[in-house]
């Protein structure tokens, strides 16, 4: 599920930065774990159940240079209820990049605790420390992309049976880090998406990643600037807020120019009649989503909300204690193998 990266010492090391360098294969992997880790939960909930705890008694170190809640907190509890124990780090106080040199906080870290969570402002920082860090990093959201968060949205589709090749998958609004990372996925998983945004090129994906996901030929990838053309059909439909952070003085023009790219009833009356509508969050109702829609029936807003839990945890499991992952694999394949037998 993650990429490898040689450190210094000649050493291996899993990363999660983005989709790019990844297989099909493990990310369906890491979804079927996702499961086992969601019913795990309720089970250790019950009284005299013995808590599931792999990464007990590891240190993840969490650098947030941007506010956040359900990331946060996703982590943060997530981390506790393996076993394992957050150092939450706020990114003014530490001065990534500028009160301390990138190099010198991924090795001190890396020397203090077993992972690095980090929510960032520029990709290029966030790979920087990955490339410095002699443990796991953990991308949680930089200006370019936001893998985990696009992690929980499939994942979600997966576990309520609407994941298949060619599911058609529609971002109404900004071409920003949530949609790239849909692209990414893209690139890796065969879907069908689309992104229906203004025809100014500020409101495009990033064109790195769009042409990397469309040189695999994976996936049918479009960009249509009509929101209800784009809307046909379509499995799901996907917000996110016009302003994200960093663009708060855009946000009178923004609000003008994506005034037409709201999911409503209207748009989603375009889609399928099975749709599902999903957002990000935070959502701001009454600007890129109603609020009819977003509590509607066909709104999944909150179970993606909750699987960024599950699935993180399914995460930081694979990456620190990858043989606890692959022993729950083979148990699983055996298990699949005796009843196919049995049948």
């Amino acid at each position: 599920m993650s990429q490898m990266e040689t450190v210094p010492g000649g050493t291996s090391k899993r990363d999660f930065l983005g989709f790019s360098p990844l297989d099909g294969n493990k990310i369906i992997e890491l979804f079927d774990f996702s499961l086992f880790i969601k019913a795990q939960r309720k089970k250790d909930a019950l009284q005299g159940s013995t808590p599931y705890r792999p990464i007990e008694g590891r240190t993840v170190a969490m650098i947030f240079n941007k506010p956040s809640l359900r990331t946060r907190v996703s982590f943060e509890l997530g981390i506790h209820e393996l076993g394992g124990y957050a150092v939450n780090l706020d990114g003014k106080s530490v001065g990534v990049n500028s009160r301390e040199a990138v190099e010198d906080i991924a090795q001190l870290l890396s020397r203090y605790n077993d992972a690095i969570v980090a929510r960032l402002h520029e990709h290029s920082v966030i790979e920087k420390l990955a490339e410095h860090a002699s443990i796991p990093v953990i991308n949680a959201l930089t200006d370019l992309s936001h893998p985990c968060q696009i992690l929980a949205d499939a994942f979600t589709l997966y576990e309520k049976g609407l994941w298949k090749e060619g599911v058609k998958v529609v971002f109404v609004g900004d071409g920003n880090n949530v949609a790239n990372s849909w692209i990414e996925l893209a690139g890796i998983l065969p879907i069908h998406f689309v992104l229906a945004c203004p025809e100014d090129r500020q409101y495009f994906p990033d064109e790195k990643l769009l042409a990397e996901a469309r040189k695999h030929a994976r996936s049918t990838i479009e960009i249509i600037h009509d929101p209800l053309e784009a809307a046909k059909n379509a499995d799901v439909l996907y917000t996110d807020v016009w302003t994200s952070m960093g663009q708060e003085d855009e946000r009178a023009e923004r609000l003008r120019v994506f005034r037409p790219y709201q999911i409503n009833a209207e748009l989603l009356k375009a889609a399928s009649p099975s749709a599902v509508v999903m957002h990000c969050m935070p959502a701001h109702r009454g600007e890129e989503i109603s609020a009819e829609v977003m509590d509607g029936p066909q709104s999944i807003i909150m179970d993606e909300a909750e699987n960024r839990l599950h699935v993180q945890k399914a995460l930081l499991v694979k990456l620190l204690n990858h043989d606890e992952y692959r022993k729950f694999h083979l148990t699983h394949r055996l298990e699949n193998v005796a009843r196919n037998l049995k049948h």
